[in-house]
């Protein structure tokens, strides 16, 4: 049995869950998330928790049951509480700020680097350089904040570049010189 897949998913107050045609769809406060759920999984909703049943004991439905469950409660999660990741961004005249429905980004490059922010995603700057990437959906927010840090990834000599808040670079030290003689 899955230990994951046999929990049932709380839904709180305020959140409303339906299921048609193998779409699960989550509407809250923080917005709407719809997910696809396989067709072999059995959910039944009832008034304040989901359950995720599986047909048989087959491999696939067993890899598949816990997965389902995850992706259910990351949905009914996003749309109450809201998923967010935070990223700093270190460097000499690096900087990033929000215009409208635009990121731009100064990384040491010959021009900004300006990213146009999905539907779903909100991106606050409290700094500079802090960026703060928030949404309902996980995958969505996750995704956009792997983009952004990929513009320029940290590297490990001078530790310049943007990473996650939460994220541990280790330093490495540098070729030193050694003269012949």
């Amino acid at each position: 049995m899955s230990r994951i897949g046999i929990k049932p998913v709380d839904v709180p107050k305020g959140v409303k869950v339906t299921f048609a045609e193998g779409n699960l769809e989550a509407v809250g406060p923080k917005g709407k998330v719809r997910q696809r759920i396989h067709p072999d999984m059995k959910l039944k909703i009832e008034a304040e928790r989901i359950t995720v049943e599986r047909p048989s004991d087959s491999r696939l439905h067993k890899a598949l049951h816990g997965t389902t469950r995850v992706l259910i409660r990351n949905a009914v999660h996003g749309v109450s509480q809201g998923y967010s990741r935070s990223m700093t961004i270190n460097g000499v005249g690096y900087n990033a700020k929000v215009l409208g429905t635009e990121l731009t980004i100064n990384l040491g490059y010959s021009h900004p680097v300006k990213l146009q922010i999905p539907q779903g995603i909100s991106i606050v700057c409290p700094t500079p350089t802090v960026i703060e990437v928030a949404g309902s959906d996980r995958q969505a927010v996750g995704q956009f904040a792997a983009v952004i840090r990929s513009k320029r990834a940290p590297e490990p000599y001078n530790l310049k570049g943007i990473k996650y808040t939460d994220e541990v670079i280790k330093k490495k030290a540098g070729k030193t010189f050694v003269s012949g003689g």
